[in-house]
């Protein structure tokens, strides 16, 4: 079932996010790396900065989150994790869908660009990598993240999203 998440949750949804994250270890630039990767204070930050978490909750458990924020004229897809053990269920997938269903604005995805697998995952399902200077461009412009996450990241896009001079 998919459902919002609660207040009740927070504590799952830190556990999922620091069990999931473990896969960015040697993928993305090392001084970004750290252990929580998120610390509690920046996850709430980040539900007090507007992003809605949805999760995947199986058998009375949360086992996935994904977070979708209202930013301007595009939505963001943002922290999306499945907890390790319950991964190629095809949760991300149904957690991805639904959230794309709620906005008819254009949705972007930012990612590290050493993640392969989660660039892959969002170009299965439709998404399309920007150009290295749109992506610079939108990730200062929606994102609050710093300038070396700015330089090792990149923005994938939906159909509804821009023109083809900006998609690589």
């Amino acid at each position: 079932m998919i459902r919002k998440c609660t207040e009740s949750d927070f504590d799952v949804m830190y556990e999922i996010i620091n069990d999931a994250a473990r896969a960015y270890e040697g993928a993305i630039p090392a001084e970004r790396w750290r252990d929580p990767y998120m610390p509690k204070d920046e996850l709430r930050e980040e539900i007090d900065g507007g992003i809605q978490f949805w999760g995947y909750e199986d058998a009375g458990r949360l086992i996935g989150i994904m977070g979708i924020q209202d930013v301007g004229d595009v939505t963001l897809i943002r922290h999306a994790y499945v907890s390790t053990a319950e991964r190629r269920r095809g949760i991300g997938s149904s957690l991805l869908k639904v959230l794309v269903k709620q906005t008819e604005k254009p949705v972007l995805v930012g990612t590290w660009a050493g993640a392969r697998w989660a660039v892959s995952f969002y170009e299965k399902h439709g998404f399309r990598l920007v150009s290295e200077k749109e992506k610079n461009r939108l990730l200062t412009k929606y994102w609050k993240i710093p300038a070396r996450q700015v330089e090792t990241s990149v923005v994938l896009a939906d159909a509804h999203y821009g023109s083809k001079n900006n998609l690589e």
